[in-house]
């Protein structure tokens, strides 16, 4: 008996479709194109979570060519000479400021507390000299350095009247705290990202009873002195000829229940070494003129965000400067999938980072620092872009691929990697703004969100501080200690001389310290 195969005999529900030998070709070119994709999806995704993040690239030779000539060139020979020299056989002493065998140094600063141990052995009925004595130094800690000072004020009887001292004055009317407490609270916070429920539980292992609701509060009311100091800084960083503007996202408000608000920080850097962070609720491209308003004039440095560009086609005079290395991320990413030429781009783009690190090491400014540029950096700019075109023109290389991606990325934006190359104010890149933001998400990773919007502004305000306080040497321990104290009685009209830049010409040397650093000098 003979088996008929279902395949002989067509059903009367099936329909007919015409599929053709190059639709299934095409169909199969775009599902490998799919998996190629994919592939490299998966490989970000598994280098994020257990490979090495950093873009650095570890060369294993020194000597490298001329990449502008594309030879590499011998090493010219080194002239050596024989030096002898004498050494002294017993062992040099150290200063006593020097750092220990145990490696520990410290200044004049820290306090000291004696500890004198006599030895056990000596009879005490017996006169001894005094003729040196031997030093030891240890590290120690106390557990939690809060201190309470206690103000007594006499109330004496004079003539029949009562006589008293007022209460000392203090930087929050009808607080507990001390300046050098709510500085100490700020900086805690937001220099070391220690957040109020942990700086809560150290105060209660202190032995001392505050609820975490009043530390918020005087977190609150010592912020909104110091808003009007930020906002002195914002304007004076909007005066910059060339700003650099990134942002940042955090997660602050409730969007819905069980769901945080997706809210963005957008840093703005001055030519003065200044940073305000500006806080926004979304990513829109109309935050941009808000903060930077509709005609700023000058050169803006971003990275590849549509949004700046969108500002800068509508702003009058305003000059576009693109990141570069915003652009070398894109090869780094691609060097998975295409080693040979991705490798080939970052040793192009680091050629103009090399030049810059010459430009930093012979104190080049102004015009001698543009000749510069232009002699080097210029050419291997074009280098760079005749490369990229040839490689454009790579029929292998699919859309969806990360070298490709790489390639439309940086030939789009030619003009504005371009800028740097004709003013010697644009820096090549970002990365003094990015290393400037990274207290934001280091705070992220500790308090992880911003229960309000109000928190969020705020973090942003002490931020914008603090971070101008590192970047211009400023203790922002000091520095708050002393404004806090400062703001009440000096000049609205001059409160520029409060923002840290500022500061630090004119108070620094001459700080206004809190009760407890009086007591101890």
């Amino acid at each position: 008996m003979r088996l008929m195969s279902s395949a002989s005999t067509p059903s009367k529900n099936v329909e007919k479709t015409d599929v053709t030998y190059d639709d299934l070709l095409t169909l199969t070119r775009l599902q490998q194109e799919q998996i190629t994709e994919l592939k490299h999806k998966v490989a970000w995704f598994e280098r994020q979570l257990f490979g090495r993040k950093s873009e650095k690239r570890l060369i294993e030779s020194s000597e490298q060519g001329d990449l502008l000539a594309g030879e590499a060139k011998p090493p010219a020979p080194v002239e050596r000479e024989s030096v002898t020299y004498q050494r002294r056989k017993s062992r040099k002493r150290r200063d006593e400021d020097c750092v220990t065998d145990a490696g520990l140094r410290f200044d004049a600063s820290v306090p000291i507390e004696i500890i004198e141990i006599r030895a056990a052995e000596i009879d005490t009925d017996v006169p001894a000299e005094r003729i040196s004595e031997k030093v030891t130094y240890r590290l120690a800690q106390r557990p939690g350095s809060y201190v309470i000072l206690k103000y007594v004020r006499p109330v004496l009887k004079q003539d029949g009247a009562l006589v008293t001292a007022p209460a000392p004055a203090n930087v929050l009317e009808k607080s507990f705290a001390d300046v050098s407490f709510l500085a100490g609270l700020l900086v805690d916070k937001f220099c070391f990202h220690l957040p109020l429920y942990r700086q809560h539980q150290r105060l209660v292992q202190a032995g001392i009873t505050v609820s975490r609701g009043t530390l918020t509060e005087l977190g609150k009311r010592a912020i909104a002195l110091l808003e009007p100091i930020v906002d002195a800084q914002r304007e004076h960083i909007l005066q910059s000829r060339v700003l650099a503007m990134d942002e940042t996202p955090i997660k602050a408000g409730r969007k819905q229940k069980g769901q945080m608000r997706q809210a963005y920080f957008w840093p703005v850097y001055g030519e003065d070494d200044e940073i305000v962070f500006s806080y926004a609720p979304s990513r829109a491209a109309a935050h941009v003129p808000a903060i930077l308003g509709e005609n700023f004039h000058g050169t803006l440095v971003t990275d590849g965000f549509a949004g700046y560009e969108k500002y800068v086609a509508k702003a009058a005079d305003c000059t576009h400067a693109a990141c570069w290395a915003h652009s070398r991320r894109y090869f780094e990413q691609a060097l998975t999938a295409e080693p040979e030429a991705a490798g080939e781009a970052l040793e192009l783009i680091g050629e103009l980072y090399r030049f810059e690190r010459l430009i930093r090491e012979k104190k080049l400014t102004g015009q001698n620092k543009l000749e510069y540029r232009s002699q080097h950096s210029l050419p291997a700019v074009r280098t760079f872009w005749d490369w990229c075109y040839q490689q454009r023109q790579r029929v292998d290389l699919l859309p969806s691929h990360p070298l490709a991606k790489a390639l439309g990325y940086v030939w789009e934006r030619r003009e504005a990697l371009e800028v740097y190359l004709s003013d010697p104010d644009v820096p090549i890149d970002t990365n003094h703004l990015e290393r400037a933001l990274r207290p934001i998400p280091m705070g992220r990773k500790n308090f992880l969100f911003c229960w309000t919007e109000l928190g969020a502004k705020h973090v942003g305000l002490v931020q914008s501080l603090l971070v101008t306080c590192r970047l211009h040497s400023v203790h922002p321990y000091t520095y708050l200690v002393d404004v806090l104290q400062r703001i009440s009685q000096h000049p609205a009209r001059d409160v520029i001389e409060l923002t840290p830049r500022v500061w630090k010409t004119l108070f620094a040397n001459d700080p206004i310290k809190s009760d407890l650093e009086t007591l101890r000098s």
